[in-house]
């Protein structure tokens, strides 16, 4: 008689197991008074095991609850073997939240939208891209030639679409071929958006990064690692290893820096962007850590608009004749999270630089505002 009922137990209850680990629920809430737009979140890999164990990583789909759709995923890895996240890429209305299924099926192959390379064909450029925006770092084989500069470089585009190849086959960047072009001028600065020490009230540049590594290709999210060699500080020895993902969908970068220094000390370091000669409109928020730059307008080509966003605290921003500054402090192998990036009014979405300050201003506030993920 037991055995009769442990039998009947077993087949009442696994059906239900087997439903359970067939699918996993993701409720996305938004608490802000914010609306997201073509977000890009990561779901803990483990999070999603532990709902649904048997997931086949080449045979399932995120469906939207309400749309019924397909929803564009990325598995991420940061650089590892083992999956780290999977990343999905949504728009969730302010206090409101969004349900998503992950399960059994075949997925659609949605269009890359970020991409990034090593470029030895063009003296050890590494650039990257996404829907929105390009850029560019300068390598070792450029260094101490006439080309050199120290800063990052901007691609401005007016396509979704991913250009960097197209443009590095034709050679021919500097004009505008219907997609967009690379106008903006880095020479021995930090460009747009670049970080350096900042010892003894001097920028101390280090040398074009010498390794790369990409950890990540989208198709929703890259990111990539540039590394220096060791280099003097005004005084200090400096290493840095500079981690860059960039999203679909966002104008900035997120940037983490990782300087290792033979000095227990916080050391200074500035993140700048290039000033042009003719006027255009800045902005300097230390309180919030933005600085902003609507550049002036550059003939035919249009105006780029670039900034920073710090995480940590601003400690002071100002201009001289060459750069827009804000400095801040790291510490010995201690990363430094900041955010920096560009627009460009030809592309048509941010026209004016209102519109580029509001960006900003919603932009830093998600970073204080984070998406709440629950899994089931």
């Amino acid at each position: 008689m037991k055995l009769v009922k442990i039998h009947f137990l077993l087949a009442f209850i696994l059906p239900f197991t087997l439903i359970a680990q067939s699918k996993a629920i993701v409720t996305i809430q938004n608490n802000s008074a914010l609306n997201r737009k073509e977000s890009v979140i990561g779901i803990k890999w483990t999070t999603v095991l532990s709902s649904y164990s048997q997931i086949d990583t080449a045979n399932f789909v995120v469906i939207n609850s309400i749309t019924k759709k397909q929803v564009p995923f990325q598995l991420e890895h940061k650089g590892k073997a083992a999956i780290q996240n999977l990343l999905v890429q949504v728009d969730v209305k302010a206090k409101a939240s969004l349900t998503l299924s992950i399960q059994k099926g075949k997925p659609k192959t949605f269009a890359a939208k970020t991409y990034a390379r090593f470029v030895p064909e063009r003296l050890d450029d590494f650039a990257w891209e996404n829907d929105k925006i390009a850029f560019r770092a300068y390598g070792k084989a450029l260094e101490k030639t006439e080309g050199d500069a120290y800063g990052y470089d901007v691609w401005v585009k007016r396509t979704n679409k991913l250009v960097l190849n197209d443009r590095y086959k034709r050679n021919d960047y500097h004009i505008d071929h219907g997609d967009g072009l690379d106008y903006y001028h880095v020479g021995y600065t930090l460009g747009a958006g670049n970080m350096a020490p900042y010892v003894k009230d001097t920028i101390r540049y280090s040398g074009n990064y010498h390794q790369w590594k990409v950890l990540d290709n989208g198709p929703l999210r890259s990111t990539f690692q540039l590394i220096y060699d060791t280099w003097n500080a005004g005084g200090i020895k400096v290493t840095a290893v500079k981690t860059i993902s960039l999203d679909a969908g966002s104008q900035l970068n997120r940037i983490e820096n990782i300087y290792t220094v033979n000095d227990n000390k916080p050391m200074p370091v500035v993140a700048g962007i290039i000033r042009r000669e003719k006027q255009g409109i800045i902005g300097l928020n230390e309180q919030q850590g933005i600085m902003s730059y609507w550049e002036p307008t550059f003939d035919k080509e249009g105006t780029t608009a670039v900034a920073i966003i710090l995480s940590t605290p601003a400690e002071k921003m100002w201009v001289d004749k060459e750069q827009l500054l804000t400095q801040t402090s790291v510490r010995n192998n201690e990363p430094i999270v900041y955010y920096s990036g560009a627009a460009w009014d030809k592309a048509g979405q941010i026209t004016n630089s209102k519109q580029w300050q509001d960006y900003l201003d919603h932009f830093n506030q998600e970073i204080q505002n984070p998406l709440i993920v629950v899994i089931k």
